[in-house]
């Protein structure tokens, strides 16, 4: 059987849909009748043209948290730049590896250029957002003295930072959260000029990856204010909202690249401004760190730059893909994707919060703030029965994979705004880890009989009306549940 290849029309980095033909943005207060989202003929085109295997394939993909999806133009342009070039290992000066050492850099360079980070950052690729993470934990000087203060919302990658804090004899504190998932603002506040140390760390999301909530980035100069350094963690608010870090200016901010936009998987970045990198005390080396290594003096001199926090080699096929992947996104516009992304989500938490049981009790109940203009494009929410009873998540999400919809289920590595979701008390947690030597999330449930988790919806580049419709008709197969 001869099987149909695809046809690609090549978006990037040309813009055929002329900006005339735009709609206005006039979506969250509108009646619903005249309801339009900004930008529908310019995101429909590149649905089609760049992600139109979504329809080919009959997925409805809500997961751009988890995972942004690659544009065909991505994917064209690296093959193109493999299949005519060669590379080889860039710690040397020979041909190939020249070639690969330039392509790295041009790639380093957009990423400073994006996230207008000029001469005042160093771009440091890692494997991930969690190894730019891990970067500051093992680095940060919480031996002299050290202070680490983190917000009750943040991921566990965050999280873990604690545990390199305790190690070396500091003390870490969480600010709370209130119960609709925003900063308890006096409460940091008081936290931000009370606590005392050498070497103060505070850590925060610029935006949950739970709730969506976007946390205001003035807590940033607010803390610097108080002697701390700021370590943003941007990995969920990046993909949809423009960062530019000439006007806010943390310490440390880590991001991960797939999120943003699919591909390239497996790299991330830690940008670390020029006046804290010295900060950063790094307790070991590995290849490509040092310019200069003993055996016989059993001494090390490292690099001054990036290099010292780059272990080894350097993805160097796929960094240069992160280039071509900013390219992509900023001809769509980071402005235009954030009013597009808005809106979506603002239409997504509308149609939820008026579904309804026959009874007339609500279907969902959504977290976070009802002024979803503090938000980003993540909707979370539990489906209810029609007595108000949570409809266990795994219920849900096997009913959204039985219809092609990509949905995530659980506490999303984010254990603080689980908690407080389902109004566990610190007492009912202590008592769990006092008793057991070893646990998980199922196990915990029966244990304290409270219901866990949540169901997380997020929207992006490529998602439609249609995607949204085919969540609420899948959700209405729940209506009259018991």
């Amino acid at each position: 059987m001869k099987q149909r290849r695809a046809q690609v029309t090549l978006v990037s980095p040309y813009c055929p849909i002329p900006d005339a033909m735009i709609q206005p943005f006039n979506f969250l207060f509108a009646p619903q009748s005249t309801q339009t989202l900004p930008h529908d003929a310019y995101f429909e085109n590149l649905r089609s043209t760049e992600y139109g295997r979504l329809d080919e394939t009959g997925q409805v993909y809500l997961d751009y948290t988890g995972g942004g999806l690659h544009s065909a133009t991505q994917v064209i342009q690296q093959m193109g730049r493999l299949l005519t070039g060669v590379h080889g290992n860039p710690h040397s000066v020979n041909p190939t590896s020249a070639k690969s050492t330039k392509e790295v850099e041009l790639a380093r360079a957009k990423v400073l250029e994006f996230f207008n980070a000029s001469d005042d950052y160093v771009c440091i690729f890692t494997s991930n957002a969690s190894a730019a993470l891990k970067i500051v934990g093992e680095c940060y000087p919480f031996s002299d003295d050290g202070t680490f203060l983190l917000t009750a919302d943040n991921h566990n990658s965050v999280n873990g930072i604690r545990e390199y804090c305790a190690g070396q004899g500091g003390t870490f504190h969480y600010a709370p959260i209130k119960q609709n998932l925003t900063l308890d603002a006096g409460h940091l506040k008081q936290m931000l000029c009370s606590l005392e140390g050498r070497n103060k760390l505070f850590a925060f999301p610029a935006q949950s990856n739970v709730s969506g909530v976007r946390h205001k980035l003035k807590w940033v100069r607010r803390a610097q204010r108080q002697g701390w350094d700021v370590l943003l963690d941007a990995a969920a608010f990046v993909p949809t909202s423009p960062l530019s870090l000439s006007k806010v200016q943390p310490q440390f901010v880590s991001v991960s690249f797939y999120k943003i936009f699919g591909y390239p998987t497996g790299i991330g970045a830690l940008l670390v401004r020029k006046d804290a990198l010295d900060k950063l005390n790094k307790p070991w080396y590995a290849g490509g760190n040092i310019t200069l290594s003993s055996v016989g003096a059993a001494d090390r001199f490292f690099h001054s730059d990036h290099q010292r926090f780059e272990d080894g080699t350097v993805n160097y096929l796929d960094v240069p893909a992160v280039g071509q992947g900013l390219d992509f996104i900023s001809v769509i516009g980071m402005e235009r994707l954030k009013e597009r992304v808005d809106a979506l989500a603002g239409m997504l938490y509308q149609k939820l919060s008026q579904m309804r049981h026959n009874n007339g009790a609500p279907l969902v109940r959504i977290l976070g703030p009802d002024d979803r203009r503090l938000c980003g494009g993540t909707v979370a929410f539990n489906v209810l029965d029609k007595d108000g009873g949570v409809i266990p998540i795994q219920t849900v999400e096997d009913e959204a994979a039985s219809k092609g919809v990509s949905l995530r289920t659980g506490c999303f590595c984010n254990p603080g705004v689980d908690e407080a979701n389902h109004s566990i008390s610190n007492d009912t947690l202590k008592a769990y880890f006092e008793e057991k030597t070893h646990g998980d999330y199922f196990d915990f449930m029966t244990f304290s009989q409270q219901t866990r988790g949540a169901v997380r919806v997020s929207v992006g580049v490529a998602t439609n009306r249609t995607d949204i419709e085919a969540l609420l008709d899948l959700l209405s197969a729940f209506q009259g549940a018991k």
